[in-house]
């Protein structure tokens, strides 16, 4: 029974760590594609989840939410912060801190 419970457990962590790699990549195509939108560059080439939480989808299933974060440059002299909000593996929100124009 024990051994059971850990396969299981192994499954699950497995199962959440596939599932967390296909949503970064998500937001960081999201990050990538709002910085080439606004014609500034995506830094570091890389997002960081912040916050995860369980909330209801459209279906009305239980669904993992999770914030990333990135950073971008519109000058090259200072970083600034974007967020992509997922809720499953659907782009809810892209937003980006207000920054300088280049000159």
């Amino acid at each position: 029974m024990e051994a059971l419970l850990l396969v299981g457990i192994l499954v699950a962590i497995t199962w959440y760590w596939w599932d967390t790699m296909q949503c970064k990549e998500i937001a960081k195509l999201a990050g990538q594609q709002a910085c080439r939108n606004a014609q500034v560059q995506f830094l570091d080439d890389t997002v960081a989840v912040k916050k995860l939480w369980l909330r209801r989808g459209e279906n009305g299933r239980l669904q993992l939410c999770r914030i990333f974060f990135f950073e971008f440059a519109s000058d090259g002299e200072y970083r600034y912060q974007g967020r992509v909000v997922l809720t499953g593996k659907q782009v809810r929100e892209v937003a980006m801190d207000a920054y300088r124009l280049q000159e």
